[in-house]
């Protein structure tokens, strides 16, 4: 038992020489794990290669393992990773079921089709299923996998609550309203939960339209009686408040987040399409600027203060850009050479793992060694535990 808390205690230390114990003045900003999980997350939507989506996952899944807190919103990822496998599943029923437009020669298996009016031309239910297609549909759903898992690891590391703080003024009361439906999720689950086991304690039944109207209406009640007690503790906190802001003002926020929001729309269209690859890129960052030019001056009419605002230092920095790196090398790899990034189906051969791409992934591992690492967990001390023992 000695051995073993000499051991932890070595790798706590150890640990703490790569990168600090997080507490509260240097915890990680938490925008920057959202950049560094999007950043894995473009990379996963521009690669059809399973070995690369895999070693994305395989990215992510360390860094939170690594850097993830017991809070209970860390616990997510889980259920992400859940969702991904069932998405994958889904997307094979669906090429099973309704075909695939990829053609192939090895057949499967055939189903029984079912005849469709002449006005379905194009749609099937049934029929024959190619290797081809299923493995078409594999490497479609397993992108898609990934991408929420991306997603999955900024939900498990990122706090909600600091990253609502972190917002500009104008998005603050939307991210209040995103923050309570999340917070009182939860408790609506536990209430289901009580309810249910209530009454199969009292030998009442808890299926059926009847059982569901009885666990149903409580839950809505209990639901709306906690809503008007945030309403009226928000409003006493002075929540919702508006400063005046002048009429030009007001239009001017006006124009810059609309035309913005349309430059965003129009050059990401033009990266879309091999025809607007010219104005694209010039229309998207005008957009993204004048959206965020709007942003900023609508967040006068919030009427806020921020104790202890997060500060985006050096370490940020590095796991945001660690991100960014990995998308926009994956980027450059699937123009320069698409057929290592998409490997072909037709016909069928085996997916091979890309040197640089796969090291350009490598990148995101950056955080695990430079965000500051989560408190370790007190251990029991050696009487202790050799009492128990």
């Amino acid at each position: 038992m000695r051995d073993l808390t000499g051991d932890a205690r070595a790798g706590g230390l150890l640990s703490r020489r790569r990168a600090p114990e997080a507490h509260r003045s240097n915890a990680l900003h938490p925008g920057a794990w959202w950049v560094w999980a999007l950043g894995l997350g473009t990379a996963a939507s521009r690669t059809t290669n399973p070995l690369l989506i895999a070693l994305l996952i395989g990215v992510a899944g360390y860094v939170v393992a690594a850097r993830r807190t017991s809070a209970p919103w860390a616990k997510s990822y889980g259920a992400f990773v859940k969702l991904a496998l069932l998405v994958i599943g889904i997307r094979l029923v669906f090429a099973i079921v309704l075909g695939s437009p990829i053609p192939g020669t090895h057949v499967l298996v055939t189903l029984p089709e079912v005849p469709l009016p002449d006005w379905a031309k194009g749609v099937r239910i049934g029929g024959r299923v190619t290797a081809e297609g299923v493995l078409f549909a594999l490497y479609d759903g397993i992108r898609l996998a990934g991408l929420l898992i991306c997603v999955g690891a900024a939900n498990a590391l990122a706090s909600p609550s600091r990253l609502l703080k972190s917002l500009p003024g104008a998005l603050y009361e939307v991210g209040v309203a995103v923050v309570v439906a999340m917070t009182f999720a939860p408790n609506l689950i536990a209430d289901v939960q009580r309810l249910r086991s209530a009454r199969r304690l009292r030998g009442r039944s808890d299926k059926g339209v009847r059982g569901l109207l009885q666990v149903g209406l409580p839950v809505l009640e209990g639901a709306l009686e906690r809503s008007v007690a945030l309403a009226a503790a928000m409003d006493a906190r002075g929540f919702g408040r508006s400063a005046a802001v002048p009429a030009g003002v007001r239009r001017a926020i006006a124009v810059l987040t609309l035309g913005g929001l349309m430059g965003v729309c129009v050059g990401t269209y033009g990266l879309l399409t091999a025809q607007g690859g010219s104005y694209g890129v010039p229309a998207l960052a005008a957009g993204l600027l004048a959206a965020l030019a709007g942003l900023r001056l609508g967040g006068r009419r919030a009427v806020r203060t921020r104790y202890r605002p997060d500060r985006w230092g050096v370490r940020a920095w590095l796991v945001a850009g660690s991100g960014i790196a990995v998308a926009g090398l994956v980027i450059w790899a699937a123009s320069s050479d698409p057929a290592a990034l998409h490997p072909g189906v037709v016909p069928l051969i085996a997916p091979a793992l890309p040197l640089w791409p796969a090291l350009a992934v490598l990148l995101g591992l950056l955080p695990a060694f430079v965000a500051p690492a989560p408190p370790t967990p007190a251990l029991p001390s050696p009487v202790a535990a050799e009492e128990t023992s």
